[in-house]
């Protein structure tokens, strides 16, 4: 989705306090890095999107709009510390106390996409990043191309067999999504983008 900057720089004041605008400015310029083809603001906007009916899943749907504007804050696709990367800054950025702890914990969250059960918040921050798997056919190819870019130092079949082991580690999870929302919207169609996509990838 397309998302202004001043809509979204409000959005993250809203959350963090107008005092927090250079930090808004700094986050939406990592988002906005030449490098970035699926991991780019678009991304961060659909998360912030699909987050609106997850809200009342959420312990702490403040924490999780933020974790959400962290997640991806740094992302270089040659490294694979990203998450932790990510959940540093947030660290560092974000005023002491348990919000900020629990931000960092949800973002740390984003690497595996598993979070335990009772976990609201996480299930609601990992629902909102996976939602992209349950777009229609045409969005869900744009995904899926895009990513393929951003990793376009890599060989096909290099590339081909390291995404593959993505999507099978995702299938194999009981459930993709945690949500009731997103169990119930999102799980089938995503289940079925991803084995179309895996069985390209493997045919």
């Amino acid at each position: 989705m397309a998302a202004d900057h001043d809509t979204l720089l409000a959005g993250f004041a809203a959350l963090a306090g107008p005092g927090a605008r250079d930090v808004g400015e700094e986050l939406l310029a990592r988002w906005g890095e030449p490098h970035r083809h699926y991991h780019n603001v678009a991304h961060l906007a659909a998360v912030l999107e699909r987050l609106e009916p997850l809200r009342e899943y959420a312990d702490d749907p403040v924490a999780v709009a933020l974790a959400a504007w962290f997640h991806d804050a740094v992302y270089d696709p040659y490294a694979s510390d990203n998450e932790e990367q990510s959940a540093a800054l947030a660290e560092q950025l974000l005023p002491p106390g348990p919000r900020r702890a629990e931000v960092a914990r949800l973002v740390r969250l984003t690497a595996g996409h598993d979070p335990a059960d009772g976990d609201r918040n996480g299930a609601a921050l990992c629902d909102a990043d996976l939602g992209v798997l349950a777009e229609p056919p045409a969005r869900y190819a744009a995904y899926a191309a895009a990513v393929r870019q951003e990793y376009g130092f890599v060989s096909d079949e290099d590339f081909r067999a390291g995404r593959a082991e993505v999507l099978r580690r995702l299938l194999v999870l009981p459930r993709l999504f945690r949500t009731p929302y997103g169990a119930e919207h999102w799980e089938a169609t995503a289940r079925f983008n991803m084995h179309g996509e895996l069985g390209l990838l493997t045919g």
